[in-house]
């Protein structure tokens, strides 16, 4: 099975477009208002258009209300939702139940018995997603470029596919993938020029790392 990508916080046409060029598997907009790299729900509509059919799209949130999740239900049609918050299994399901859109659910990792947290969600997700876990006092909850020690994931087994988040860059995925043996790999800092710009020449860059593994 190829590895597969996802180019996670996208804000402008030109930034889709090389992730859609570069074959990006998933195209993912945020929707939490402390991130550089938020943008409304009408916005992400409109860039997701290009995407529709090419690539699934992922609306990713914290801790939402179920107000956000009807206004991204009803504006972006997601795909899939990115619960990255506190969100308990049955939150999750609610919430996509509520939507109609699938789910992956973020699992923040510093050590390997943090990994078991993932296993309650297996039945309410499309794919789980491992990245870092942030400091205690963090402004943020990812998005942050810190990785975690990859070969925690190595032979670990899930029912859906996952993905490895955190730190990645077109530098290290292929150390990434081979360490980790994660199926999908998650970027969103990696492929920018500063904080919420993004680059399309490391975007492209990256997805040309990604085939190559």
């Amino acid at each position: 099975m190829p590895t597969l990508a996802k180019i996670c916080g996208l804000s402008t046409p030109e930034t889709m477009q090389a992730a859609l060029d570069g074959g990006a598997a998933f195209v993912g907009f945020i929707f939490f208002g402390k991130s550089p790299r938020y943008v409304t729900p009408e916005t992400a509509a409109r860039l997701a258009q290009a995407a529709r059919g090419k690539a699934r799209i992922v609306a990713v949130t914290v801790d939402a209300d179920n107000d956000l999740l009807d206004q991204l239900a009803a504006t972006l049609k997601p795909d899939l939702i990115q619960f990255h918050g506190r969100e308990t299994p049955a939150r999750v399901r609610e919430a996509t139940e509520r939507t109609g859109a699938g789910a992956i659910k973020l699992i923040p990792i510093a050590e390997s018995r943090d990994i078991e947290a993932a296993l309650p969600y297996e039945s309410v997700v499309e794919h789980l997603m491992f990245e870092a876990k942030p400091a205690p006092d963090a402004a943020l909850p990812g998005g942050v470029g810190a990785r975690f020690d990859w070969t925690l994931l190595d032979r670990r087994r899930f029912e859906r596919p996952h993905f490895l988040a955190g730190g990645l860059d077109p530098w290290n995925v292929g150390e990434a993938v081979r360490q980790s043996g994660a199926p999908l790999m998650d970027v969103s800092s990696g492929v920018e020029r500063g904080p919420g710009i993004k680059d399309p020449a490391l975007i492209t860059a990256f997805l040309d790392a990604v085939r190559r593994t």
